[in-house]
């Protein structure tokens, strides 16, 4: 396995691979996801891949076919005054072809990513978990990810 940066020829994978979250999504919380759709469409991707800011890592095997995937995000925090000043890098989107499950992809793409972020001197990772996404939930947390804060809501 070989995990690199994205690029155009991985586009097709890739919206294959945002479907597939998408419909977790949408079985968990219907009433704001909508089944049969992607989160970034082909144009959007193309701006992802060629985005430093923003670098989707893949997880490919000896034939470059995508087993997984990580969107990230660099972010500068923070969002007030009162904060320290840190750069953290964000995982938008984490996911490993359902035929590849098992196999430590996830893992291994999460090594990839904490070592990038190293690299470009970020302080953290975070990533945000649907609730009710309780397969992802406990990935992260065996993965060494802790809860840092909660958004709850209220529906009117």
């Amino acid at each position: 396995m070989n995990i690199r940066r994205a690029s155009e020829n991985d586009i097709d994978s890739l919206i294959k691979l945002l479907q597939e979250v998408l419909e977790i999504h949408a079985n968990i919380r219907p009433d704001i996801f909508i089944s049969g759709t992607t989160k970034y469409t082909r144009e959007e991707l193309l701006q992802k891949i060629a985005n430093d800011e923003e670098p989707i890592y893949v997880a490919v095997n000896e034939n470059d076919d995508v087993m997984g995937y990580a969107f990230c995000a660099l972010r500068n925090q923070p969002f007030s005054t009162n904060m320290v000043p840190f750069k953290s890098l964000y995982i938008d989107d984490l996911c490993v072809d359902s035929n590849y499950r098992g196999q430590h992809i996830g893992e291994q793409l999460f090594e990839y990513v904490k070592a990038e972020a190293k690299r470009l001197g970020c302080y953290e990772i975070t990533l945000a978990v649907w609730a009710g996404n309780d397969g992802a939930e406990k990935f992260y947390e065996k993965i060494g990810m802790k809860t840092k804060e909660r958004i709850m809501e209220y529906i009117l």
